[in-house]
C-alpha cells in the first residue's frame, strides 16, 4: 500500500455545512467540515447517529447538495473526473431483476452495450465470489449474497472512489467478518478497480479493523473532533494489543466529549425541556446496570470490554451508557463506565425499590419529566393533553425529535410511576402514581 504522502487527492471538502428543515425546526446537521480522500487508502467516517456521517457520504455521492461550502473532485492525471459508485446499507436490490440484471444496471444507464454490458458484469460476478448465481433472483440470495451483489453493482461502473454507507450492519456477525475479510483481500491485492474507498460506521472495531485514517464525528452538529491514522499492517489481528490499544483510545476520545459541562449534560442536544432524548428502554438500561454490576466487571467497565461481552456498536451502547450518565446513574470517561452508588443498590433492589430509585433520578435530572409532573400537580384535575407538550418541544426541536423526545420520556415516567398517559386520549394523567 502506498504512504498518503505519496498519494495524489481524489476529493476535497471544505467548509461543508448542511441543514435539516425549516425554522425552529432546522438542525445543522454537518458544520463546518474540511476533508480531503486520497487515491491508496481506506477511510473511515465513525460516529454516534446524529453526527452527520451519511449525509457527508450522499453530499459526495451527489445525492445532497450542501448546505455551504464546496465539494471538489480532482482532476487525474489523464483530465478526468473521478467517478463515485454507493454501496448501501439495506442492498437496494431491485427484487424482479436476476443477480446478474442487478449487477448491470449501472452500465445500461451508461449506454454500454448489451454485449460489453454482460462481460463486465460477469467479470465482476467472478470477482467478489458468486459465479453461478447469475440468474438467482435476490429473494433466493442470503443477505450476504445479496451485499455482494450491491458490491459487484457498485464495481462494475469501474468508479475511483467507493463509498459504503455501513455496508456490513445488516448482516449476522459471521456473515459480515466474511464480507469484511474479502473486501479487504480485494484491496490490498489490488484487484479492484477502484483507487479509494470511504466507509461510514458505528463499529470502532471495523474501522480500526479495515481503515487507514479513521475520522471521528462529534455529534449535534457533526464535526470532525479528531483524525486518526491507523500504522498497523494488514491484515489486522484484533487480539494484537497494539490493535487493542487503539481501540481503547478511541473509546476514550469519544467518551471524554461525552462529560459533563455545567450548563448541560453534554450528551444530548438541547437545555432544559428541550433536550433531545434517545429512544433508549428502561429494559436496555437495567440490563446494562446488572452486566456492569456483576462479575467480572463489579461496577466498572471498559467501554470496549462492554461492547465485545454485549456484542453492541456504537450507535447501541453510547446512548444507553449516556443516558445513565444522564440520570447519574452512571459516570462516563476516558473510555469507562461507572456505575453510581444509587445504580448499584438499583442493581440488587426488588422491583418497587427500583421504581423509587429510578423516578427519583428521573425528576432530578431530566427537566421534561419534571414538567410534565409539575404541570400535572397543579392542574385541578390533574391531566394535560399531550399535545400540549409536543407543541413546546416542537418550539425547540424538529416534529421528529418532539415525537421522540415524548415518546421516550413517557415510558421513562410510566416505569417510574410518576405520571401516567392514555394513548387513545394521547392525554397525560396523575391516576396511576401513588
Amino acid at each position: 500500500m502506498a504512504t498518503i504522502a505519496e498519494t495524489r487527492p481524489l476529493v476535497e471538502l471544505s467548509n461543508v455545512r448542511h441543514f435539516y428543515g425549516k425554522g425552529h425546526g432546522q438542525m445543522l446537521v454537518l458544520d463546518d467540515v474540511d476533508l480531503t480522500l486520497n487515491e491508496n487508502e481506506i477511510v473511515g467516517l465513525l460516529g454516534r447517529s446524529g453526527s452527520g456521517k451519511s449525509t457527508l457520504l450522499r453530499s459526495i455521492a451527489g445525492l445532497l447538495r450542501p448546505s455551504e461550502g464546496d465539494v471538489r473532485f480532482v482532476l487525474g492525471e489523464d483530465g478526468n473526473t473521478p467517478s463515485v459508485s454507493m454501496v448501501f446499507q439495506t442492498f437496494a436490490l431491485f427484487p424482479w431483476l436476476t443477480f446478474l440484471q442487478n449487477v448491470e444496471l449501472g452500465l445500461e444507464a451508461q449506454r454500454v452495450p448489451a454485449e460489453q454490458r454482460r462481460t463486465r458484469a460477469l467479470a465482476a460476478i467472478d470477482l467478489i465470489g458468486l459465479d453461478g448465481f447469475e440468474n438467482a433472483y435476490p429473494k433466493e440470495l442470503s443477505g450476504g449474497m445479496r451485499q455482494r451483489v450491491g458490491l459487484a453493482r457498485a464495481l462494475v461502473v469501474d468508479p475511483s472512489l467507493l463509498l459504503m454507507d455501513e455496508p456490513f450492519s445488516a448482516l449476522d456477525v459471521l456473515t459480515a467478518e466474511t464480507l469484511r475479510t474479502d473486501l479487504l483481500d480485494l484491496w490490498c491485492e489490488g484487484r479492484m478497480p477502484i483507487k479509494s474507498i470511504l466507509i461510514v460506521t458505528h463499529n470502532i472495531e471495523e474501522a480500526v479493523l479495515m481503515c487507514d485514517r479513521i475520522l471521528v464525528f462529534s455529534s449535534n452538529p457533526g464535526r470532525v473532533a479528531a483524525e486518526i491514522k491507523v500504522d498497523l499492517p494488514q491484515p489486522r489481528d484484533r487480539l494484537d494489543p497494539a490493535f487493542r490499544a487503539l481501540v481503547d483510545d478511541i473509546y476514550a476520545r469519544m467518551t471524554a466529549r461525552a462529560a459533563p459541562e455545567p450548563a448541560r449534560d453534554g450528551l444530548f442536544p438541547g437545555t432544559g425541556i428541550a433536550m433531545v432524548l434517545p429512544d433508549v428502554s428502561t429494559d436496555a438500561l437495567s440490563g446494562l446496570i446488572e452486566e456492569v454490576d456483576a462479575a467480572p466487571f463489579d461496577g466498572r467497565a471498559s467501554m470496549a470490554d462492554l461492547a465485545d461481552e454485549l456484542q453492541l456498536e456504537v450507535d447501541e451502547l453510547f446512548p444507553m451508557a449516556e443516558t445513565l450518565q444522564l440520570l447519574r446513574l452512571a459516570d462516563l470517561s476516558s473510555g469507562d463506565f461507572t456505575l453510581t452508588p444509587p445504580a448499584r443498590r438499583y442493581a440488587i433492589a426488588d422491583v418497587d425499590q427500583r421504581t423509587a430509585i429510578f423516578a427519583q433520578a428521573l425528576l432530578a435530572h431530566v427537566p421534561l419529566a419534571q414538567h410534565i409532573r409539575r404541570i400535572l400537580d397543579e392542574r385541578p384535575g390533574h391531566t394535560a393533553p399531550a399535545r400540549r407538550f409536543r407543541d413546546e418541544l416542537e418550539d425547540h426541536m424538529s416534529p421528529d425529535y418532539a415525537a421522540e423526545t415524548l415518546r421516550t420520556v413517557t415510558h421513562w415516567g410510566r416505569y417510574a410511576e410518576i405520571f401516567a398517559y392514555d394513548e387513545g386520549a394521547d392525554q397525560f394523567s396523575l391516576d396511576d402514581p401513588s
